[in-house]
This record gives structure tokens, C-alpha cells and sequence, in this order.
């Protein structure tokens, strides 16, 4: 009777064991695939989810629409998306958990895509830096690692006679892009 006592106490310690080592193993592979997780995987799992931004300048409140590699496209209100370079974020609330693996083709599509195709559509733009100054005018030429602006009034469309400044702006320093209309 007593070895039966002795022996289930060792197979309870055994397997008290095992447990144990299963869940060290479960919390390290956690931490090993989270360690792997980059903050566009983080946004591409929210897109539809309505997010705080906070920036140097204050927070932008609105819905993801799209992820890049390194930048954010929220909806402030319809018709009224807001361009965030990911190095321009402080923090983000309001994510739901959960992460969503970029394709190849979204890998790709960088900052300077992202400008260039509103550069396309001669959008009229409000573009803040990290300073917080806003330049309202249109993007004419999108580089590498810059971009340049031709500034105008915003109720006004993009001419030469309409252009009081020109300006060549780099990408590390562009807080966000707004669309004006």
C-alpha cells in the first residue's frame, strides 16, 4: 500500500513536471513570435479599426484604410485621408490584438509610393513636419528621399502664378500628408 502511495506521488510530480516545462516552452515560443512581429503587421491587422495616432503635434483620430511599410493611411472622415509616416507615430490606441503578415508586394510599396500617388492625382495637400509647421500647396516631385511641394493657397488650384514657395522636403521630416480636396 505504501509503495502504491509512493508511486503515484512520483507519477503526480512527474507530470506536475511536464506541465510545467510545457507551459515554459508555450511562453517562450510566445515570446519568440511576438519578438518577430513588426508594427505594419500590428496596423495591417486593424484595417477598419477606428485609431488614435499620436504624433509630436497631438493625436490624429481616425480609421485605418491601409498599411505600408513604413506608413499609415487613416480616414479622418470620409473623403478625408491622412498620410502618417510610421517613423511620425509616438503611439497608437485602440489596436485590437492579432497581426497580419504584409505580402511581398506590400513590402514594397514604401513612403515614397504612397507620395508619389498622390503627386499623381495633383492633389491640393496640408503638409505638416515635425515642427508642426503645415504647408498647404501641391507634391510636384517625389524622390527617393524627399519630395517637392509647390505652396499655394488651398482654394486654389496649382498654377505658376499661383505658387508663392517652392520646397524640398525630406521624407524624415513629414509628420503627415492630409488631402484638402
Amino acid at each position: 500500500m505504501r509503495w502504491d502511495r509512493l508511486f503515484d506521488d512520483l507519477e503526480a510530480q512527474l507530470e506536475l513536471e511536464e506541465s510545467r516545462e510545457l507551459d515554459a516552452e508555450v511562453a517562450d515560443r510566445t515570446r519568440r513570435e511576438r519578438a518577430q512581429l513588426d508594427l505594419q503587421s500590428r496596423l495591417l491587422a486593424n484595417q477598419g479599426v477606428s485609431v488614435g495616432a499620436r504624433l509630436g503635434s497631438g493625436v490624429i483620430i481616425g480609421i485605418v484604410v491601409d498599411v505600408g511599410p513604413d506608413w499609415l493611411l487613416l480616414e479622418m472622415r470620409p473623403e478625408w485621408p491622412v498620410l502618417v509616416p510610421l517613423a511620425a507615430l509616438r503611439s497608437v490606441t485602440g489596436l485590437a490584438p492579432g497581426a497580419i503578415a504584409a505580402s511581398v508586394v506590400a513590402r514594397r510599396f514604401a513612403l515614397g509610393s504612397a507620395l508619389r500617388a498622390v503627386s499623381r492625382d495633383r492633389a491640393t495637400v496640408a503638409l505638416a513636419d515635425i515642427d508642426s509647421r503645415v504647408t498647404v500647396g501641391t507634391i510636384d516631385v517625389v524622390g527617393a528621399d524627399h519630395l517637392e511641394m509647390a505652396e499655394h493657397a488651398s482654394d486654389e488650384v496649382r498654377r505658376s502664378s499661383n505658387v508663392v514657395a517652392r520646397h524640398l522636403v525630406p521624407f524624415t521630416a513629414i509628420e503627415s500628408v492630409r488631402r484638402l480636396r
